[in-house]
């Protein structure tokens, strides 16, 4: 199991993003926009650094939704590998079963 605080500082982190999400995607486009003056695109910059950090989308971690181990992560399924064997192992995934030789 990974520690408490760092699985709750990601669930915060995902709540920031999904919150900000819209504000920053538009700040993002007027300030991508070359049509526009560069003071209007200057002042969208500014605005976006004014926003939280964790709010970005690139810092969020992928965690296993069983452990919150934060390595070996399938995206597919949301587990760690290690959750993965253990649940393949005791037949709760439909359809997956260990390979044995």
């Amino acid at each position: 199991m990974a520690k408490k605080s760092s699985v709750e500082k990601n669930k915060n982190r995902a709540q920031l993003v999904k919150r900000y999400a819209a504000k920053r995607a538009s700040l993002k486009e007027i300030a991508k926009d070359r049509d526009l003056p560069p003071e209007e695109r200057f002042q969208a910059y500014l605005k976006l650094a004014e926003l939280p950090r964790n709010s970005a989308k690139n810092r969020l971690r992928n965690r296993c939704a069983v452990t919150g181990r934060p390595r070996g992560y399938y995206r597919k399924l949301r587990l760690s590998r290690i959750a993965l064997r253990e649940l393949a192992s005791s037949g709760q995934i439909p359809g997956m079963t260990k390979a044995s030789w």
